[in-house]
């Protein structure tokens, strides 16, 4: 499953953000990590839909590698954690 990488930013009590260097304007957040976490894939959808009404595509999620290569990102990874975030996610419906 391809994965987009988050740059996750604590950003004090009850405020952690999370945004995508590939998908530039799609942020997430949350009150703590997991509820940022778990609200990432749901930013990523909106985005992506958004994107499909315009008629274009999610671009290629870079790697981790290719994201520190890049000199626009690589402070950030530097200062900040990075997440790999599963889009589309697993189908974890029962059948």
């Amino acid at each position: 499953m391809p994965h987009y990488i988050a740059i996750m930013e604590d950003n004090g009590p009850d405020d952690v953000s999370l945004w995508f260097p590939d998908l530039p304007g799609c942020i997430s957040g949350g009150d703590d990590v997991d509820e940022a976490l778990e609200n990432a894939t749901e930013a990523i959808t909106f985005y992506a839909e958004e994107l499909i009404a315009d008629g274009r595509e999610l671009p290629r999620p870079r790697t981790l590698d290719e994201l520190k290569a890049d000199p626009a990102f690589a402070d950030d990874l530097g200062k900040h954690t990075a997440v790999a975030i599963e889009f589309p996610p697993a189908d974890d419906a029962e059948e």
